[in-house]
């Protein structure tokens, strides 16, 4: 039952650390009252926990009682050497695996142990959303893409059992098709939602609020205990 969020007061964010293969990655915790679920965030090509388009995502999903988890894929130096390089953000693999630990230290942290997991990933994120989710199936709840890259994820597509929603702006003309192809591709329950009126980075107004309503829905729809 959708019960009304209007009212809800916007829970206390804290800042954490995680370890991941030898490098610490900054993240921002959120943990709403009565929450069962986390929802962590893949941000992609060259975005990080500051992403205002992920933290607004993610204030929808805390009003769905959802705790969220916006973590740097990236350390402070490389965020640097990638301005430059632009490479990092498409190692897809080396993604994949810092969401692989980031997923393992949430599995650890006393609040968040008990918490299924939500893959929430934009851009390149949303790839190597897939591939972690691939790769470590166990207490995925499912995952979400928005304006992402599925694609990129490659033969994994075939391997993931979490239930996937890819969002789309329908005015992404060529990320639509990469998504589409990539929807073709998975064995496991799956949806591709095309939002009106949007473009890539879903600037449009209400563009964005429609993504995170999809996105709020489709978690709550999974995140009962196994």
């Amino acid at each position: 039952m959708r019960t009304n969020h209007t009212s809800e007061l916007f829970p206390e964010t804290r800042a954490v650390q995680i370890p991941a293969a030898g490098v610490v990655l900054n993240a921002d915790l959120t943990i709403p009252e009565g929450a069962v679920a986390i929802v962590a965030f893949a941000h992609g090509s060259g975005s990080s926990r500051h992403s205002s388009r992920n933290r607004y995502v993610a204030k929808t999903l805390n009003g769905y009682k959802f705790a969220t988890l916006l973590a740097d894929l990236l350390t402070e130096e490389e965020e640097i050497i990638d301005e430059r390089t632009r490479h990092l953000r498409f190692d897809i693999p080396m993604l994949a695996d810092r969401l692989i630990d980031i997923a393992t230290w949430l599995q650890r942290e006393p609040q968040t142990k008990d918490f299924r997991i939500g893959w929430f990933g934009a851009s390149t994120g949303a790839a190597a959303a897939l591939i972690a989710a691939a790769r470590r199936p166990e207490n995925v709840m499912a995952v979400v893409s928005r304006g992402g890259r599925p694609d990129l994820a490659g033969s994994y597509l075939s391997q993931v059992i979490a239930p996937v929603l890819l969002i789309v702006g329908e005015n992404d003309l060529e990320v639509l098709e990469l998504n589409k192809s990539a929807l073709a591709q998975l064995n496991t329950e799956a949806r591709l939602e095309s939002v009106p009126n949007a473009t890539h980075l879903f600037e449009e107004p209400g563009t964005l609020a429609a993504a995170a309503l999809l996105a709020a829905e489709w978690f709550q729809v999974y995140s009962s205990p196994i």
